[in-house]
């Protein structure tokens, strides 16, 4: 059964929702502007998410100090690099805590798939260049893909069936269940109704 990831939750009723559909994971970003939280407000949301949600920090060359100390606070419980962050930087986390860590990459040609595939990270996520943008890549490039990947890039409910097809070990969505760039209860519930019945 494909997983489910709910990114960029920001408000306490978006958690509550969470909490009610079960989603594998929820992620909070510590990048950008527009789904961005400080460390306080994403400790508030973790004391609010049931403790069997894993909850996922995303970041963008984010300094590994600052990574490191919000695993060890138990606020976030696994890792996102979407910037350039390289091997070093994955074994630097590493040493320092025990988590999943995903790396993203964007795929548009044969290097890509070659970068992706060689990467030290737990597990790969697969979007759009610059990510978070709710933008749809080209997925004929997943099919060379041999190793678990998030997938992630313009995402609803109404594509779930054709993303299944690529196998994918997880969908991340964040636009796709939003409305007017907030959370939307009824999109959430329908994004995991769908996925959950493929």
């Amino acid at each position: 059964m494909m997983k489910v990831k709910f990114c960029g939750l920001k408000r306490p009723c978006d958690v509550l929702w969470a909490n009610r559909l079960q989603p594998d994971y929820v992620g909070f970003v510590f990048a950008g502007r527009k789904r961005r939280i400080s460390d306080l407000q994403a400790w508030k949301l973790r004391k609010l998410l049931d403790r069997k949600i894993p909850a996922v920090g995303v970041f963008v060359n984010e300094p590994a100090e600052h990574i490191i100390r919000l695993v060890q606070k138990d606020i976030i419980q696994a890792v996102q690099l979407h910037g350039q962050e390289g091997e070093a930087d994955i074994r630097r986390i590493r040493q320092a805590v025990i988590c999943p860590i995903i790396q993203a990459f964007s795929l548009n040609g044969d290097e890509d798939v070659a970068r992706a595939e060689k990467s030290r990270a737990d597990y790969i996520l697969l979007d759009a260049a610059g990510g978070g943008s709710g933008e749809r890549f080209n997925w004929k490039w997943l099919c060379q893909i041999r190793r678990p990947f998030f997938l992630a890039g313009g995402l609803t409910a109404e594509c779930i069936e054709e993303a299944s097809r690529y196998h994918p070990f997880a969908l991340d969505v964040s636009s796709g269940i939003e409305t007017d760039g907030f959370k939307d209860k009824k999109k959430m519930e329908k994004f995991i109704r769908e996925a959950r019945r493929i």
